[in-house]
């Protein structure tokens, strides 16, 4: 089969993170922001919201495979998989690309679902950042990153389990995965297990010309990150476990 282009990668990976999370933080600030059809509608919602929100966003980046989250790449290539997905091999170059789209996806996705609730952030009257980024219910760094490992190892692992890519076993599937992770495990931080999610908005958050909305909490920024890293590597190693 031929290789895919690596511009093919890159565009595929920033449509499907920005449908990711222009869905996901969508649904937060449903839920959060004053004067919105969903305010109050739970955690349950929230988390449904978010794996509807992986479903749409695996179908979008279809041609690059659909990692739309760094660990899923990492996993994958800690794995021994040959290809990302097909036509695209496992490289430096390849991997760099994957990353470079979901972070500007990322990106673009928090601005998107920025826009469309312009009028309730204008209305908030409390800092915004939890719309657009994760952060603990208990600020407890050791355990806040425990969290992420352990949430991105199930989400990674499974994956993994499931087939070599994401969109060969299809969307739904990956999509209830992040429902039972939200639900089961995302009490103490939120369930970032993506660091571009967390990251890309963060980011977003920090420029935007949003009315009074709070510090972008820099402090704890590395945990999305560093957690879900290291989530993936273990996941991609167990994997190769006969079991």
């Amino acid at each position: 089969m031929d290789e895919i282009s690596l511009w093919t990668v890159f565009g595929s990976e920033v449509v499907g993170t920005a449908i990711l999370l222009l869905l996901g933080i969508g649904v937060v600030a449903n839920v959060v922001l004053p004067q919105t059809l969903g305010n109050g509608g739970g955690w349950l919602l929230i988390n449904f919201g978010w794996g509807l929100a992986v479903f749409a966003g695996v179908f979008a980046g279809a041609s690059s495979g659909a990692h739309i989250n760094p660990a899923v790449t990492l996993g994958l290539a800690v794995s021994g998989t040959a290809e990302y997905a097909p036509g695209v091999p496992v490289t430096l170059a390849t991997s760099l690309v994957y990353v470079a789209g979901q972070l500007v996806g990322a990106f673009l996705g928090a601005v998107l679902a920025w826009l469309t609730y312009r009028s309730h952030y204008d209305a908030a009257t409390e800092p915004v950042l939890g719309t657009f980024s994760t952060g603990p219910t208990i600020r407890s760094i050791p355990n806040n990153v425990l969290a992420e490992v352990v949430g991105t190892f199930v989400l990674v692992y499974i994956i993994l389990r499931f087939g070599d890519t994401p969109i060969q076993l299809g969307p739904l599937p990956v999509a209830l995965l992040v429902v039972g992770i939200g639900a089961s495990l995302g009490g103490p931080t939120g369930y970032a297990i993506n660091p571009a999610r967390d990251l890309g908005p963060r980011i977003a958050h920090a420029v935007l010309p949003i009315r009074g909305k709070g510090g972008s909490d820099w402090g704890y920024s590395w945990v999305p990150v560093v957690g879900p890293l290291l989530g993936a590597v273990l996941a991609g190693l167990f994997s190769r476990v006969p079991i």
